[in-house]
Protein backbone atom coordinates (compact mmCIF):
# COMPACT_ATOMS: atom_id res chain seq x y z
CA UNK A 1 0.00 0.00 0.00
CA UNK A 2 0.98 3.78 -0.57
CA UNK A 3 1.36 6.37 1.83
CA UNK A 4 -1.89 7.88 0.42
CA UNK A 5 -3.42 4.65 1.31
CA UNK A 6 -2.37 4.74 4.89
CA UNK A 7 -3.19 8.19 5.36
CA UNK A 8 -6.97 7.90 3.82
CA UNK A 9 -7.21 4.94 6.66
CA UNK A 10 -8.24 6.67 9.78
CA UNK A 11 -10.53 8.76 7.42
CA UNK A 12 -12.38 5.54 6.43
CA UNK A 13 -12.79 4.46 9.89
CA UNK A 14 -14.29 7.48 11.16
CA UNK A 15 -16.75 7.34 8.23
CA UNK A 16 -17.74 4.06 8.97
CA UNK A 17 -17.89 4.00 12.78
CA UNK A 18 -19.31 7.53 12.80
CA UNK A 19 -21.42 7.68 10.16
CA UNK A 20 -22.55 4.47 8.42
CA UNK A 21 -22.97 2.36 11.18
CA UNK A 22 -25.27 4.99 13.21
CA UNK A 23 -27.06 5.16 9.75
CA UNK A 24 -27.31 1.45 9.66
CA UNK A 25 -28.97 1.27 13.11
CA UNK A 26 -31.31 4.31 12.71
CA UNK A 27 -32.45 1.83 9.51
CA UNK A 28 -32.68 -1.45 11.75
CA UNK A 29 -34.48 0.23 14.31
CA UNK A 30 -36.90 1.76 11.48
CA UNK A 31 -37.81 -1.57 11.06
CA UNK A 32 -38.74 -2.66 13.91
CA UNK A 33 -42.12 -1.95 16.36
CA UNK A 34 -42.60 -0.26 19.03
CA UNK A 35 -43.38 -2.10 22.24
CA UNK A 36 -46.69 -1.24 24.91
CA UNK A 37 -44.85 0.93 27.18
CA UNK A 38 -42.55 2.29 24.21
CA UNK A 39 -39.51 0.20 24.20
CA UNK A 40 -38.15 -1.77 20.86
CA UNK A 41 -39.76 -4.87 20.06
CA UNK A 42 -37.82 -6.87 17.38
CA UNK A 43 -40.38 -7.44 15.13
CA UNK A 44 -40.01 -6.26 11.36
CA UNK A 45 -42.85 -4.05 9.73
CA UNK A 46 -42.92 -1.47 7.06
CA UNK A 47 -45.71 -0.36 8.91
CA UNK A 48 -43.43 2.53 10.09
CA UNK A 49 -42.59 3.27 6.65
CA UNK A 50 -46.17 3.28 5.79
CA UNK A 51 -47.05 6.10 8.57
CA UNK A 52 -44.25 8.70 7.07
CA UNK A 53 -45.99 8.38 3.91
CA UNK A 54 -49.27 9.52 5.06
CA UNK A 55 -51.00 12.45 4.20
CA UNK A 56 -50.50 14.02 7.46
CA UNK A 57 -46.29 13.54 7.79
CA UNK A 58 -46.48 13.81 4.06
CA UNK A 59 -47.53 17.09 4.83
CA UNK A 60 -45.37 18.13 7.35
CA UNK A 61 -42.36 17.13 5.54
CA UNK A 62 -43.66 19.63 3.01
CA UNK A 63 -44.01 22.10 4.76
CA UNK A 64 -40.49 21.61 6.16
CA UNK A 65 -38.89 21.31 2.73
CA UNK A 66 -40.75 24.36 1.78
CA UNK A 67 -39.23 26.54 5.01
CA UNK A 68 -35.89 25.09 3.84
CA UNK A 69 -36.08 26.28 0.21
CA UNK A 70 -37.32 29.65 1.02
CA UNK A 71 -34.54 29.91 3.83
CA UNK A 72 -31.96 29.20 1.01
CA UNK A 73 -33.80 31.46 -1.30
CA UNK A 74 -33.75 34.53 1.01
CA UNK A 75 -29.74 33.55 2.39
CA UNK A 76 -29.10 33.66 -1.16
CA UNK A 77 -30.18 36.76 -2.73
CA UNK A 78 -28.64 38.77 1.03
CA UNK A 79 -25.83 36.82 0.79
CA UNK A 80 -24.50 37.57 -2.53
CA UNK A 81 -25.41 41.41 -1.71
CA UNK A 82 -23.19 41.22 1.61
CA UNK A 83 -20.45 39.34 0.37
CA UNK A 84 -20.18 41.30 -2.35
CA UNK A 85 -20.22 44.54 0.10
CA UNK A 86 -17.65 42.64 1.78
CA UNK A 87 -15.55 42.15 -0.84
CA UNK A 88 -15.00 44.96 -2.20
CA UNK A 89 -14.94 47.54 0.78
CA UNK A 90 -11.50 48.81 2.13
CA UNK A 91 -9.22 46.49 3.84
CA UNK A 92 -9.99 47.51 7.51
CA UNK A 93 -13.90 47.79 6.79
CA UNK A 94 -13.86 44.43 4.65
CA UNK A 95 -12.34 43.26 8.51
CA UNK A 96 -15.34 44.54 10.17
CA UNK A 97 -17.69 42.73 7.95
CA UNK A 98 -15.95 39.49 8.13
CA UNK A 99 -15.57 40.13 12.40
CA UNK A 100 -19.68 41.34 12.39
CA UNK A 101 -20.51 38.21 10.31
CA UNK A 102 -18.71 35.76 12.86
CA UNK A 103 -19.38 37.30 16.01
CA UNK A 104 -22.76 34.93 16.22
CA UNK A 105 -20.91 31.83 16.37
CA UNK A 106 -18.92 33.15 19.34
CA UNK A 107 -22.65 33.16 21.20
CA UNK A 108 -24.90 29.63 22.12
CA UNK A 109 -27.62 29.23 19.39
CA UNK A 110 -29.85 28.70 21.68
CA UNK A 111 -29.07 32.17 23.59
CA UNK A 112 -29.37 33.43 19.95
CA UNK A 113 -32.92 32.32 19.62
CA UNK A 114 -34.05 33.27 22.91
CA UNK A 115 -32.64 37.13 22.10
CA UNK A 116 -34.84 37.16 19.60
CA UNK A 117 -38.47 35.71 21.42
CA UNK A 118 -37.33 38.03 24.46
CA UNK A 119 -37.31 41.12 22.17
CA UNK A 120 -40.38 40.20 20.44
CA UNK A 121 -41.87 38.77 24.04
CA UNK A 122 -44.20 40.76 26.42
CA UNK A 123 -41.47 42.17 28.36
CA UNK A 124 -40.12 42.95 25.08
CA UNK A 125 -38.69 46.07 23.12
CA UNK A 126 -41.13 45.75 20.23
CA UNK A 127 -44.22 45.17 22.50
CA UNK A 128 -43.45 47.91 24.32
CA UNK A 129 -43.22 50.71 21.74
CA UNK A 130 -46.65 49.44 19.99
CA UNK A 131 -47.97 50.28 23.23
CA UNK A 132 -46.73 53.30 24.42
CA UNK A 133 -47.36 54.81 20.63
CA UNK A 134 -50.81 53.19 20.43
CA UNK A 135 -50.81 50.17 18.15
CA UNK A 136 -52.80 47.47 18.52
CA UNK A 137 -51.89 44.03 18.27
CA UNK A 138 -52.11 40.74 19.60
CA UNK A 139 -49.32 39.75 21.80
CA UNK A 140 -49.43 35.98 21.33
CA UNK A 141 -49.50 35.92 17.17
CA UNK A 142 -46.47 38.50 17.58
CA UNK A 143 -44.35 36.47 19.31
CA UNK A 144 -45.10 32.81 17.64
CA UNK A 145 -45.78 33.11 14.07
CA UNK A 146 -44.28 32.03 10.65
CA UNK A 147 -42.95 35.05 9.79
CA UNK A 148 -40.82 34.73 13.37
CA UNK A 149 -39.56 31.26 12.18
CA UNK A 150 -38.40 32.13 8.79
CA UNK A 151 -36.35 35.19 10.33
CA UNK A 152 -35.01 32.94 13.01
CA UNK A 153 -33.52 30.53 10.42
CA UNK A 154 -32.63 33.21 7.93
CA UNK A 155 -30.02 35.09 10.77
CA UNK A 156 -29.15 31.57 11.63
CA UNK A 157 -27.92 30.03 8.62
CA UNK A 158 -26.97 33.11 6.37
CA UNK A 159 -23.55 33.25 7.06
CA UNK A 160 -22.67 30.12 5.81
CA UNK A 161 -24.27 31.31 2.53
CA UNK A 162 -22.32 34.72 3.06
CA UNK A 163 -18.90 32.68 3.79
CA UNK A 164 -18.48 30.55 0.03
CA UNK A 165 -19.61 33.41 -1.78
CA UNK A 166 -17.08 35.93 -0.09
CA UNK A 167 -14.76 33.81 -0.81
CA UNK A 168 -15.58 33.79 -4.64
CA UNK A 169 -15.98 37.28 -4.95
CA UNK A 170 -12.32 37.60 -3.38
CA UNK A 171 -11.45 36.05 -6.57
CA UNK A 172 -13.51 37.22 -9.01
CA UNK A 173 -12.19 39.30 -11.83
CA UNK A 174 -14.02 43.23 -11.42
CA UNK A 175 -12.64 43.52 -14.91
CA UNK A 176 -15.39 41.92 -16.26
CA UNK A 177 -18.18 43.58 -15.75
CA UNK A 178 -16.22 47.09 -16.94
CA UNK A 179 -15.81 44.87 -19.98
CA UNK A 180 -19.84 43.76 -19.92
CA UNK A 181 -20.33 47.48 -19.39
CA UNK A 182 -18.61 49.11 -21.97
CA UNK A 183 -20.37 46.24 -24.28
CA UNK A 184 -23.89 47.77 -22.69
CA UNK A 185 -24.72 44.87 -20.67
CA UNK A 186 -27.49 46.26 -18.43
CA UNK A 187 -26.96 45.91 -14.40
CA UNK A 188 -29.26 42.09 -14.84
CA UNK A 189 -27.32 40.98 -17.83
CA UNK A 190 -24.71 41.73 -15.79
CA UNK A 191 -25.93 39.99 -12.75
CA UNK A 192 -27.08 36.62 -14.66
CA UNK A 193 -24.27 36.37 -17.38
CA UNK A 194 -20.97 37.52 -15.58
CA UNK A 195 -21.52 37.54 -11.64
CA UNK A 196 -23.39 34.25 -11.06
CA UNK A 197 -21.79 32.32 -13.51
CA UNK A 198 -18.47 32.82 -11.77
CA UNK A 199 -20.10 31.87 -8.64
CA UNK A 200 -21.53 28.88 -9.50
CA UNK A 201 -19.40 26.38 -7.72
CA UNK A 202 -20.13 28.88 -4.55
CA UNK A 203 -23.41 29.76 -5.26
CA UNK A 204 -24.18 25.78 -4.63
CA UNK A 205 -21.98 25.28 -1.74
CA UNK A 206 -23.94 27.62 0.31
CA UNK A 207 -27.26 26.60 -0.55
CA UNK A 208 -26.21 23.02 0.76
CA UNK A 209 -24.81 24.36 4.04
CA UNK A 210 -28.20 26.40 4.32
CA UNK A 211 -30.67 23.99 3.07
CA UNK A 212 -29.24 20.53 4.93
CA UNK A 213 -29.55 21.86 8.44
CA UNK A 214 -32.57 24.30 8.06
CA UNK A 215 -34.86 21.14 6.66
CA UNK A 216 -33.68 19.42 10.03
CA UNK A 217 -34.04 22.18 12.02
CA UNK A 218 -36.12 21.99 15.39
CA UNK A 219 -34.81 24.52 17.98
CA UNK A 220 -36.26 27.38 15.98
CA UNK A 221 -39.48 26.80 15.06
CA UNK A 222 -40.10 25.38 18.74
CA UNK A 223 -38.68 28.20 20.50
CA UNK A 224 -40.28 31.03 17.91
CA UNK A 225 -43.11 28.80 16.44
CA UNK A 226 -44.18 27.07 19.14
CA UNK A 227 -47.55 24.76 18.43
CA UNK A 228 -48.34 26.84 15.18
CA UNK A 229 -45.02 25.53 13.61
CA UNK A 230 -44.29 21.76 13.30
CA UNK A 231 -42.10 21.08 11.33
CA UNK A 232 -40.23 18.01 10.37
CA UNK A 233 -37.42 18.37 13.08
CA UNK A 234 -40.03 19.01 15.47
CA UNK A 235 -41.97 15.45 14.86
CA UNK A 236 -38.29 13.55 14.78
CA UNK A 237 -37.42 15.26 18.13
CA UNK A 238 -41.59 14.61 19.30
CA UNK A 239 -41.38 10.77 18.56
CA UNK A 240 -37.85 9.90 20.24
CA UNK A 241 -38.73 12.16 23.47
CA UNK A 242 -42.33 12.41 24.39
CA UNK A 243 -44.34 9.65 22.05
CA UNK A 244 -41.13 7.43 22.55
CA UNK A 245 -42.05 5.62 19.17
CA UNK A 246 -38.25 5.09 18.66
CA UNK A 247 -39.01 2.82 15.32
CA UNK A 248 -41.54 5.88 13.88
CA UNK A 249 -38.70 8.54 14.86
CA UNK A 250 -35.73 6.51 12.99
CA UNK A 251 -38.27 6.06 10.23
CA UNK A 252 -38.99 9.34 9.92
CA UNK A 253 -35.17 10.58 10.23
CA UNK A 254 -34.19 7.56 7.15
CA UNK A 255 -36.63 9.36 4.77
CA UNK A 256 -35.13 12.39 5.77
CA UNK A 257 -32.01 11.45 5.40
CA UNK A 258 -32.17 9.63 2.26
CA UNK A 259 -34.33 12.94 0.90
CA UNK A 260 -31.19 15.08 2.03
CA UNK A 261 -28.76 12.54 -0.09
CA UNK A 262 -31.12 13.00 -2.93
CA UNK A 263 -30.62 16.78 -2.84
CA UNK A 264 -27.02 16.78 -2.69
CA UNK A 265 -26.76 13.73 -5.47
CA UNK A 266 -29.35 16.04 -7.64
CA UNK A 267 -27.15 19.23 -7.41
CA UNK A 268 -23.83 17.26 -7.82
CA UNK A 269 -25.71 16.14 -10.93
CA UNK A 270 -26.52 19.33 -11.90
CA UNK A 271 -23.16 21.18 -11.30
CA UNK A 272 -21.77 18.89 -13.84
CA UNK A 273 -24.32 19.28 -16.16
CA UNK A 274 -23.75 22.93 -16.32
CA UNK A 275 -20.00 22.79 -15.99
Amino acid sequence: MKLRDYLLLPTLLWFLVFIFAPFLIVVFVSLATRGTYGGIEWSWTLQNYARVFSATYAGVLWESLKLAALTTGLSLVLGILISWEMATARGSVRHFYVMAMVLPFLTNLVIRIYAIRVFVGAEGPLQGTLHNVGVPFDPFALTQNKFLVLYGMVTTYLPFMVLPLYGAFEKFDFSLIEAAQDLGAGSWRILFSVILPNLKKALWAGSLLVFIPSLGEFLIPDLLGGAKSMLYGNLITEQFLKSRDWPFGSALSVVMMVTLIWVVFAVQKRKGVSG
